[in-house]
């Protein structure tokens, strides 16, 4: 099942279905996993919107299905705080901006990460009937 995503404003998003056990919800921390997932793909290589939203798709075996209408905003977003860069280009006749990720970018997609690793951590030990507990500094 899909999980499909709506842009409710420039870097403000919410699930708006989110199987779980058979029913749907709209979990607030689903907040900023598209751009996470953006950030991850253009660390690896330079993509136009249209392909990143296929790109999110496929790479989650189609699990996490987000459309031109939350991609864009996080893009246009993303580029006004320096985190990524914007080139257009013309390929097979057609003009299309090309993004890629700057030293901000990557330090973002770097905090994100471990944000959301600690996070999927903590939900995979509460799953499997263990606990976590965050080591304090």
């Amino acid at each position: 099942m899909a999980i499909g995503l709506s842009a409710c404003n420039a870097l403000n998003f919410e699930v708006l279905w989110f199987a779980m056990a058979g029913r749907e919800t709209n979990p607030n921390f689903m907040n900023g996993v598209p751009e996470l997932l953006i950030l991850r793909l253009l660390k690896q290589e330079e993509m136009y919107g249209y392909e990143i939203v296929h790109a999110i798709r496929s790479r989650t075996d189609e699990v996490i299905a987000v459309g031109e209408g939350v991609v864009y905003p996080v893009l246009h977003g993303l580029e006004r705080e320096g985190a990524l860069k914007a080139r257009r280009r013309t390929v097979n006749g057609r003009s299309r901006i090309y993004y890629s990720v700057t030293a901000a970018g990557s330090r973002r997609l770097a905090d994100l990460s471990a944000t959301w690793t600690d996070l999927t951590s903590a939900i995979q030990k509460m799953l499997t009937g263990g606990h976590h507990a965050k080591i304090l500094q």
